[in-house]
This record gives C-alpha cells, sequence and structure tokens, in this order.
C-alpha cells in the first residue's frame, strides 16, 4: 500500500518546512474533504423532513446547486475560488449540523434559514465570478448581505431584508426593497468597487510571489467566527475594518514577503500555498490602556483551512512571525488529517509554557510545532538583522520561544502513543530544535528567557496542582 504522505515529505514537515509538492499533497487532501462535505450538504438536505425542510427551501436549494453546476461548467477555477474559499468551510458544517436537528411545526429555525439562503449568495457568487449573466434575489441578515470573496452590501434594514441582484459584463446592481439601487464594477481580477459607501468590497492584499492570486482581507462573511469560544482562546471578535485600518493592513502587508523570505524560501512558499484568506480581528481582550493582555492576539480555525485571523500586526516583523506561527498550525493540522499522529486521548493535562491551563497532548504537539518555526524564524531574523534594536528584538523572541519548546519535547519524545509518522515528526522537530543551538542567542536573553519558562511553570504548578507538568 502506498503510504499518503513519502517519508522524505513528512521529514521536511517535521522541520516546519515543505516544498510545493508537499504542501499541495495537503492543499488537495482537504480540497477533498471540501467537495465531499459540500456533497454531502446536498444528501442531508434531500433526506431532511419536510419540518425541517420545507417544500420551497428545498426546491431553492436545488436552484442553487444548478447555478453552481452551470458556473463551474463555465469557469471552473472561478468557482472554486468561492467554493474553497476558507469561511465556506464553517458554513458548510453548519447546514449540515442544522439539517440534521429536529424541526418544527412552521419549518427551520432563524439560523438554518440565514444558512440555506448563504448557498444563494455563494452560487450568485460564484456566477459572478464565472461571467455569467443573472437576475435573482436574495436575503440580506443582520445588515448584510455577504456576496462570498467578492463583498457585501450594507442594508438599510436589520432584520431579514430581500435584496435584488442583477450581473451583465462586468455590472452587479444591487437593490433592497425600498431603496435605491447601487451597482459595483467587478475587476478582471475578481476584486470589486463601488463609488456608493453601502457597498463594502474584500480588500485584495498583493501575491507574496508571482503566479498566484491576491490574498483577501475578508471582514464582511458572516461565518469569519461562529461567535463562540474566542475569548478562550484569548482572541478578540471579527471586526470591519474602516479605510484608514485598511489602509495600515496594505502597510504592513507591503512589508511582509522580504521579511518571510529572511526565515528561508520555504516560509515565502507556505505562505504562497496555503494562505487563503486573512479575517481581521479587534485588539484582544482586555488590551486596553489598563488590559493586561498580549497587544496582538491571532489563530486559525481547523474547519476553515487556509484562513488566518489576526489583530493588526504592530509591525511588518510581527506580521511575517504571525503568519510563520498560523501557517504550522493549518499546515499541522492537515497532516493530521491525512495521517493519524498518535493515539493519546483528550485529557488536558499537560504544562505548556505558552499557556496558562492544562494542555491535551494534541494541543501540545501543535503548540510545539509552531513554536519551534517560531525560534528558527526569530534566530535567521536575528542573524540578519543590521539595527541593533531589531536584532535584540529577535533574540528575546528566538531565545523565549526555544525555551518553551525545550521544556516540552521530552514529553512529546516520550510518548508511547505517537504513531511511525507521528515519531518521524517530532524526531525531525527535535533535530531542527538541536540546530539552534548552532547559533546560540547572547547570555543575557537566554538567562532572561530560562527565568521566564521557569516562573511560567511555576504558576502553572499552583493553579493546576492536580496535573502533571
Amino acid at each position: 500500500m502506498i503510504p499518503p504522505l513519502p517519508d522524505r515529505m513528512l521529514r521536511q514537515l517535521g522541520r516546519t518546512e515543505g516544498d510545493a509538492d508537499t504542501l499541495q499533497v495537503l492543499v488537495r487532501d482537504q480540497d477533498t474533504r471540501r467537495f465531499l462535505l459540500l456533497r454531502a450538504l446536498l444528501d442531508a438536505a434531500e433526506a431532511a423532513p419536510a419540518d425541517v425542510l420545507p417544500p420551497h427551501a428545498l426546491d431553492r436549494l436545488r436552484q442553487d446547486w444548478a447555478l453552481l453546476e452551470t458556473a463551474e461548467r463555465a469557469d471552473r477555477t472561478a468557482v472554486r475560488t468561492v467554493l474553497l474559499h476558507p469561511l465556506t468551510g464553517p458554513w458548510v458544517q453548519r447546514c449540515l449540523r442544522g439539517l440534521s436537528g429536529p424541526g418544527s411545526a412552521t419549518g427551520p429555525g432563524p439560523e438554518l434559514r440565514s444558512d440555506l439562503d448563504h448557498l444563494s449568495a455563494l452560487a450568485a457568487a460564484a456566477a459572478i465570478r464565472a461571467g455569467i449573466p443573472l437576475t435573482t434575489r436574495l436575503n440580506a441578515h443582520g445588515g448584510l448581505l455577504s456576496l462570498p470573496t467578492l463583498g457585501a452590501l450594507h442594508t438599510e434594514s436589520e432584520a431579514s431584508a430581500p435584496v435584488d441582484i442583477a450581473f451583465s459584463g462586468d455590472e452587479l446592481t444591487m437593490r433592497e426593497s425600498g431603496q435605491e439601487s447601487i451597482s459595483a464594477h467587478i475587476q478582471p481580477d475578481g476584486t470589486t468597487g463601488s463609488a456608493d459607501p453601502r457597498w463594502l468590497p474584500v480588500l485584495a492584499l498583493p501575491a507574496v510571489q508571482s503566479g498566484i492570486g491576491p490574498v483577501p482581507l475578508d471582514d464582511v462573511d458572516p461565518y469569519r467566527t461562529d461567535g463562540r469560544g474566542l475569548q478562550r482562546h484569548g482572541l478578540s471578535a471579527a471586526t470591519h475594518i474602516d479605510d484608514h485600518e485598511r489602509k495600515a493592513w496594505a502597510e504592513s502587508w507591503a512589508g511582509v514577503a522580504p521579511l518571510l523570505a529572511i526565515g528561508g524560501e520555504h516560509r515565502l512558499t507556505e505562505t504562497a500555498v496555503l494562505l487563503r484568506c486573512l479575517v481581521p480581528l479587534g485588539p484582544p481582550p482586555g488590551s486596553g490602556p489598563t488590559g493586561e493582555s498580549a497587544a496582538h492576539c491571532s489563530g486559525t480555525r481547523r474547519e476553515a483551512f487556509g484562513a488566518v485571523l489576526s489583530s493588526k500586526p504592530a509591525t511588518p516583523a510581527y506580521f511575517a512571525s504571525t503568519l510563520v506561527h498560523e501557517l504550522q498550525h493549518t499546515k499541522l493540522a492537515a497532516l493530521a488529517a491525512l495521517v493519524p499522529l498518535h493515539h493519546e486521548g483528550p485529557e488536558a493535562r499537560h504544562f505548556a509554557p505558552w499557556r496558562s491551563d492544562p494542555r491535551p497532548f494534541d494541543g501540545l504537539l501543535q503548540g510545539a510545532y509552531s513554536h519551534v518555526a517560531l525560534a528558527d524564524y526569530w534566530q535567521r531574523f536575528a542573524l540578519s538583522a543590521r539595527r541593533v534594536t531589531h536584532r535584540d528584538l529577535a533574540w528575546a523572541e528566538h531565545a523565549r520561544c526555544r525555551e518553551q519548546v525545550g521544556a516540552v519535547l521530552p514529553v512529546l519524545a516520550g510518548s508511547a502513543a505517537l504513531t511511525r509518522e507521528g515519531r518521524v515528526l517530532v524526531n525531525e522537530m527535535i533535530t531542527l530544535y538541536h540546530r539552534l543551538d548552532d547559533c546560540p542567542p547572547p547570555s543575557g536573553h537566554l538567562a532572561r528567557a530560562e527565568a521566564y519558562v521557569a516562573t511560567a511553570q511555576v504558576i502553572w504548578q499552583q493553579r493546576n496542582g492536580s496535573h502533571r507538568p
């Protein structure tokens, strides 16, 4: 039997690297999973009882599906841009949960109705990208009608509101009932523009490598977060950004590619291959003038492959390091979906210096993987920095990440529940960790990092005395 991932590729990934061919194996597997989920949605709809999905709603779903098929025949790439958009993943999973739940005498609840309306918007966005003329009626919710990957119409009504849309050539016309119509122009690259402030376009950030598409900065998709658990993970809510903030994001992004290159060609490659959209978050909870939390927060969602959620990084250097950090989570989650890495249970009992709460083994592996990549990145940054202040900052970040990883690698290496693939991965992580010793940080930075991790462990034991560090 041919393994899903050759050892050569697995060892690359263990070193937190991966050439384009290796990363494309992960991408193809994730894309296949997305299409299977979409097919499962159609099957679940067809099988749903009438009290969950009334006949008129099923008819509209079939029409939307037929429009997707028509658009795919016209321009397969355009349709895949919409269906493989990271934020389509959370939406389809919500639909599947809704269709499997109990119905009521009056039909689907408001959440499921809103979720099913979004399929109509997805199909319309795919048709627009494919250049297919159309006239249809969509439903806005919460004051927005989102056309995924394109933008959103800000509606007058905060309640559910019908919006008539028409598309022909490169002009999109939208009209909310009782309001004046607006027009948006569709550019050849799929970006949009309008003189009417009610249209909120998705900002496209330039590609980090030639030959690939721009990176959407999506602040309008309704499924960019699910509204649950963000603060528990130290994340703020998704936010809409104004023109000033868009300019700040774009200026910071402009400096990211050369800074990623400092970390090695593989950092540019993984960003080019894996990053499909950025979702702006507000400042971290408690980060105001009297707050005690970090000035930045970021994260990924396994169901939104290719999305990085982030508050605005303070500098391009921190923007680059955020991508290094979060894309390791993207990479490792995709690898774990392809091949099992361990058989440890879900019990949260392990000490992780980057968290105050006990972590399950899988969370420990994820954290160590991203932090060893950060330690490698900041070391390379420090060795190339010309300014003393930049060099000191990079050495401090490197030393902290390196010591954090060193504190948990023995737990990972000592697990008897690692699979063969997991053992290869962890062994390569250990190899990278020891390679960092070739260029140690200045002694002051190392001492401070050691003290930081030791203090974190003492505090953790005081808070979680019943757990083992």
